[in-house]
């Protein structure tokens, strides 16, 4: 047996609440009968999709694998406007699960644009986001890793923008290289919260582990980004995709705390058990023996209302 007598679940994680709406909203239409789609995956977990496609929700790349009159959601990542109108043209019903944020995002662009600034945008240049948001600003210099930014010209005027999951200290560095290229620049801090306060949550965690398992997508760059934050703090870390990925104890070994995070696309209940393998896999025999107990009680201490998968109401015996 191992080491570890207790597992800790980070703060604040699970899913983001546009994530987490623009899912709802999908279950919603498909309980009300509708012929639902979701126009690309409504978050990059296949659990998740596998399980929406067995409620009926089916995910497509293009409007054209739409039937007319059926319903699609549009993911909280958001779309190009043009996508919108040719949706409202094909006779869909479109069901708009564009984040909140996100929505101010293409308010803000929008204007500044309307008011002769050259948008800059720190994002990944494929990321639907950042695809939703050229739409709003087609003329947009697309930057990502430092490597990129000396492409960026000189120019009077500048506004500078962010993908909402970009990390903070990215955006701050690239506004302070931004100083030098323009006579005047506007800086409009488009960071998700959410995602700053994820970050924190699992600063704080990291801190007080031996270990941190990270927990999401290989290529999501938000779940690279709390893996890297967890190394700067000086705990080690092991990302994975689920706990299909935790088969050898040696990867625990001297750790008696473990903590688990998330990225923005992973479940909270994913967590739980990811907790539930870890102390089933290396715990000491006693934390083993109350594994699915301490896995419970390590999820309750995180699962706060804005934390949970769905947002919808909760009936009597729901978890």
């Amino acid at each position: 047996m191992g080491n570890v007598q207790e597992v800790r679940i980070a703060r604040r994680t699970g899913f983001c609440y546009g994530v987490r709406e623009a899912i709802d909203k999908a279950k919603e239409s498909a309980a009300a009968g509708k012929h639902t789609h979701t126009l690309g995956q409504v978050v990059h977990n296949e659990g998740v999709i596998a399980a929406l496609a067995a409620q009926g929700i089916e995910t497509v790349d293009t409007l054209d694998d739409v039937h007319a009159g059926s319903a699609v959601v549009i993911r909280a990542h958001g779309v190009r406007p043009e996508v919108l109108a040719r949706a409202d043209a094909r006779g869909l019903d479109v069901i708009d699960g564009t984040c909140t944020w996100v929505i101010q995002e293409q308010h803000e662009i929008t204007r500044l644009v309307e008011e002769g600034y050259s948008i800059v945008l720190l994002g990944t240049p494929r990321h639907p986001e950042v695809v939703g948001l050229l739409g709003f600003a087609p003329d947009a210099i697309v930057v990502d890793e430092e490597a990129d930014w000396e492409q960026i010209p000189r120019r009077k005027k500048m506004a500078l923008l962010s993908q909402s999951t970009q990390p903070p200290w990215k955006f701050e560095k690239l506004a302070a290289f931004m100083v030098g290229r323009c006579h005047e620049l506007k800086i409009v801090n488009t960071v998700c919260p959410v995602t700053i306060r994820r970050q924190q949550d699992t600063v704080e965690a990291a801190s007080e582990v031996d270990l941190m398992v990270v927990v999401g997508g290989r290529s999501s760059a938000n779940t690279k980004e709390l893996t890297r934050l967890c190394e700067i703090v000086g705990t080690r870390a092991i990302q994975i995709e689920s706990e299909d990925d935790l088969i050898d104890a040696s990867g625990f070994e001297g750790a008696r705390v473990v903590g688990v995070t998330g990225g923005t696309s992973t479940p909270i209940e994913d967590l739980r058990c990811v907790a539930e393998r870890i102390l089933r896999l290396a715990g000491t025999p006693e934390a083993a023996a109350r594994a699915q107990e301490l896995a419970a009680a390590a999820l309750a201490a995180a699962a706060t209302p804005a934390g949970r998968t769905t947002s919808l109401p909760l009936v009597a015996g729901a978890a």
